[in-house]
């Protein structure tokens, strides 16, 4: 399995989430949810200056990404 960049902020995976049919949604503080309606999934995203390894994995789970294809949403692929 691929390491996860440890770079990443809250806007860099909205953005790669956005890359695969998430739509942003609402922010109530510091929490962004982005929601896709085909298969049905909602994942709440913290919109810190970096977003800690362990928190990006469980949002890559509860998105239903793999992480190969979660990295190749950031790269812009």
């Amino acid at each position: 399995m691929p390491k996860l960049p440890t770079d990443l902020s809250g806007q860099d995976v909205r953005t790669a989430l956005e890359r695969r049919q998430f739509e942003f949604r609402r922010q109530k503080g510091s929490h962004m949810i982005l929601a896709r309606t085909e298969p049905a999934c909602r994942v709440v995203v913290p919109d810190h200056k970096q977003v800690r390894v362990g928190t990006l994995r469980r949002i890559i789970s509860q998105a239903g990404l793999t992480v190969e294809d979660f990295l190749k949403a950031v790269e812009g692929d």
